[in-house]
């Protein structure tokens, strides 16, 4: 059984940084590709982050190219999102997710397993 559990988020001021953490335990972390998601109250759940199972490429949704930087740390089991300069309409649930393909790729059906959420509140 793989799981998942988010950390690092918050309250920030626009502007502002945050780190999320994602661990991971259950199967080998390196070989498997890492994303974080996010849903706005009311809203679908859409992809943010992607980080391919070698770790030898990213992947960004155009509204945080630049701001948001995916990681991972394969000795810890751990993916990170270095999230800066946040605006207000970053304000989400974010999600850490991972699949069994090694190429998901952005969609949401892509994943098998998810971890609960951390909320990322950002104020104007």
């Amino acid at each position: 059984q793989v799981q998942l559990v988010e950390s690092g988020g918050g309250l920030v001021q626009a502007g502002g940084s945050l780190r999320l953490s994602c661990a991971a335990s259950g199967r080998p972390f390196s070989n498997y590709p890492m994303a974080w998601f996010r849903q706005a109250p009311g809203k679908e759940r859409v992809f943010v982050a992607s980080v391919r199972w070698d770790g030898g490429a990213t992947y960004y949704e155009d509204s945080v190219k630049g701001r948001f930087t995916i990681t991972r740390d394969n000795a810890k089991n751990t993916v990170y999102l270095q999230m800066n300069s946040l605006k207000p309409e970053d304000t989400a649930v974010y999600y850490c997710a991972t699949g069994a393909s090694r190429y998901p790729g952005r969609l949401v059906n892509g994943y098998d397993y998810w971890g609960q959420g951390t909320q990322v509140t950002v104020s104007s």
